[in-house]
């Protein structure tokens, strides 16, 4: 009994996983780590003297991250539900650890980084992961009970909301509101009522206003968004310096390391406004496949998640993506000034390597679910 248990557990392991997902998901990351060195190297050697250091420190990360994409593509999925309640507790305690003094690091008025010594960690990419397990795992244990309010729905915003908040006490809104938002889809996927949404939104309303109103730089991000010409040179600079950079690529760009307007035009352009950089150099051309290349990852991803073979498959590989997809357009169109200024990186191409790491993590998830559906099929057969 024991040893069919244990084959059952590790069952679809061995199974190829999706050549052309996995293709994918390695062409974006090289490209991702190309476009870091293009965009980074000249201010990397004004600032550090050293060219690259920013892309030895992300390719640093490309180590832990490559792992951790192993573990999560071969791991069966039912195994970790076994341990999601100590996963999301000890994420949440991770959440809190960047408010205390002498472990947290601060960074332009923001405490989200647990110090490390030569490297630190952002733990609120962790929970960009943990939430979805957390919630499919849930869905699906409470499948029968989705209607009930007491039972299911508000316990389950209970624990959306302790991440939104602590998330938020770091100074970082704009990740609290990623986070609560894709849980939101997880819950209109799963089947929770629509009214329930409807009440939700009209309570949260004045708290939302009250955050926004109560940090100056969010107030003028977003009168700067909706009167561009209020403080050009002030808030709506790096934004405007942005898409002056995005359209000075023209039709075909300059050539990959031959932007000019990344040197010096646009501030921290290594960072959360490093597609600017990219579109510089590739032009509309690059930006087309860029976007190509996108559709094809969320379409292949949607559908190995469509035939997930359980709910908390489907509803995991569904968060994920959705997870991924969405801070990939919420990125591009800040930087293209379509929407106010967020702290949202861009997956694969910002410097950072916790967001690297647990991008690569977080793709590992829809590689393991391409396996299982191999399963499925040669089981039917």
């Amino acid at each position: 009994m024991n040893n069919n248990n244990l084959g059952m557990e590790w069952a679809g392991t061995k199974k190829q996983s999706d050549p052309w997902l996995v293709s994918i998901i390695f062409l974006i990351l090289g490209i991702g780590l190309v476009t870091l060195y293009s965009a980074s190297y000249a201010y990397a050697q004004r600032l550090f003297n050293d060219s690259s250091y920013f892309i030895r420190r992300q390719l640093l990360f490309v180590i832990p991250g490559f792992v951790l994409f192993m573990i999560t593509s071969r791991i069966n999925l039912e195994v970790i539900r076994r341990y999601i309640m100590p996963l999301v507790l000890g994420t949440l305690f991770l959440c809190i650890l960047p408010l205390i003094p002498g472990i947290g690091i601060t960074k332009n008025g923001a405490n989200r980084w647990i110090n490390l010594g030569y490297f630190s960690f952002q733990p609120s990419e962790l929970a960009k992961i943990i939430m979805p397990l957390y919630l499919a795992h849930m869905f699906d244990k409470k499948r029968d009970r989705l209607y009930e309010l007491k039972g299911t729905t508000i316990p389950l915003t209970i624990m959306v909301l302790l991440f939104f908040v602590v998330i938020y006490l770091q100074n970082n809104f704009s990740t609290a509101s990623f986070l609560f938002i894709n849980a939101m889809v997880l819950f209109f996927l799963a089947g929770v009522r629509f009214r329930y949404f409807i009440g939700l939104a009209v309570m949260s309303a004045p708290f939302l206003a009250l955050m926004i109103l109560s940090k100056e730089h969010r107030l003028s991000r977003l009168i700067n968004f909706m009167q561009p010409e209020w403080d050009p040179l002030g808030a709506g600079y790096q934004v405007r310096a942005s898409v002056l950079t995005i359209m000075s690529g023209g039709f075909w760009g300059k050539g990959i390391g031959q932007g000019q307007r990344k040197i010096a035009s646009v501030p921290e352009i290594q960072s959360d406004f490093i597609f600017s950089s990219f579109a510089e150099e590739v032009g509309f051309v690059g930006v087309s496949l860029f976007f190509i290349i996108i559709i094809f990852f969320m379409i292949r991803s949607f559908r190995i998640a469509s035939q997930g073979n359980t709910i908390f498959v489907r509803l995991l590989l569904f968060g994920i993506t959705t997870m991924l997809v969405s801070q990939m357009i919420l990125n591009v169109a800040v930087v293209a000034g379509v929407v106010p200024a967020t702290g949202v990186p861009l997956p694969f191409f910002s410097a950072g390597g916790s967001s690297l790491a647990m991008m690569l993590a977080a793709t590992g998830f829809l590689v393991n679910g391409s396996r299982r559906i191999e399963q499925m099929e040669d089981v039917h057969v």
